[in-house]
């Protein structure tokens, strides 16, 4: 992997130190030049831990990825700057789902003069890598908060409109064949919620754009405002558009985006 590559994809200037500041760099040019995106989980295909196969995808083809390859991704190129990078396992609403959501996500811990999360994978979260502190953080107009909970998990609450409102954690390695076998199952399993709808974020000024099946919505501090997407046109045009992807096969998925669009929410307008 070409650390040179990564930091002229998402607009790095200058040379990265193993400092906050670079730290923080990374992950917001990263956000904002990347998108978060299931695609390849919608078009059927092989979805691994591979942080070169993530490289290839996001940097050389300039495509977007999910949480394991986004945080793959930018994992790798942080011990490429020489950080102390710690894979750990989240697991996402767990107060809801119990055990089966345990390693459906994958959180950086950077470790600094502090230790920090840095996380490029969770959609519409932190703008900026932040201190593992408990109690409140602000973050582009957002709050957020870290919170230890009483058996031994961590956890992170996003803004309150944030497409998940949370993930556990706990303060340690992630075991990769957990990681390995969650992620095969969400990108395979009929009751994911990754083959059943598409989903794209994009950190942008102001606010972070949003598809999730026939709806684009503008996430501000304030709230956010949605719209629906009317033919298979407009949903590849916002693609394009707004998160800077150009798949062809995209257009392949406008049946299904409408009718699972009509089964979760029927006639929805804005």
């Amino acid at each position: 992997m070409d650390l040179q590559a990564y930091l002229d994809r998402i607009g790095f200037v200058g040379v990265p130190r193993v400092d906050a500041a670079t730290l923080k760099a990374m992950q917001r040019l990263h956000l904002r030049a990347i998108p978060y995106e299931n695609f390849d989980v919608q078009l059927g295909r092989t979805m691994t831990l591979d942080p070169q196969a993530a490289f290839d995808k996001m940097v050389r083809q300039r495509r977007g990825g999910w949480c394991y390859e986004m945080n793959g991704l930018l994992g790798a190129m942080l011990r490429e700057v020489g950080f102390q990078v710690t894979e750990m396992a989240g697991a996402v609403l767990r107060g809801e789902r119990g055990a089966a959501s345990h390693a459906n996500h994958l959180v950086l811990r950077v470790d600094l003069d502090r230790p920090y999360i840095a996380d490029v994978g969770f959609g519409d979260a932190l703008l900026e890598a932040m201190p593992l502190e408990f109690g409140p953080h602000h973050c582009a107009g957002f709050d957020f908060s870290f919170e230890a909970l009483d058996d031994g998990w961590l956890r992170f609450h996003n803004h309150p409109h944030g497409g998940a409102a949370y993930y556990d954690f706990r303060n340690e390695p992630a075991d990769r064949e957990e990681l390995a076998a969650m992620c095969r199952w969400l990108s395979t399993a009929p009751d994911s919620v990754f083959t059943q709808t598409a989903f794209a974020f994009r950190h942008e000024p102001g606010g972070v754009a949003v598809l999730r099946g026939r709806t684009f919505n503008f996430i501000r501090p304030g709230g956010k405002a949605m719209q629906i997407i009317d033919s298979a046109d407009e949903f590849a045009s916002i693609l394009r558009a707004r998160f800077e992807l150009d798949i062809p096969q995209a257009r392949d998925l406008w049946p299904a985006v409408c009718a699972r669009h009509e089964e979760l929410f029927g006639a929805l307008t804005p």
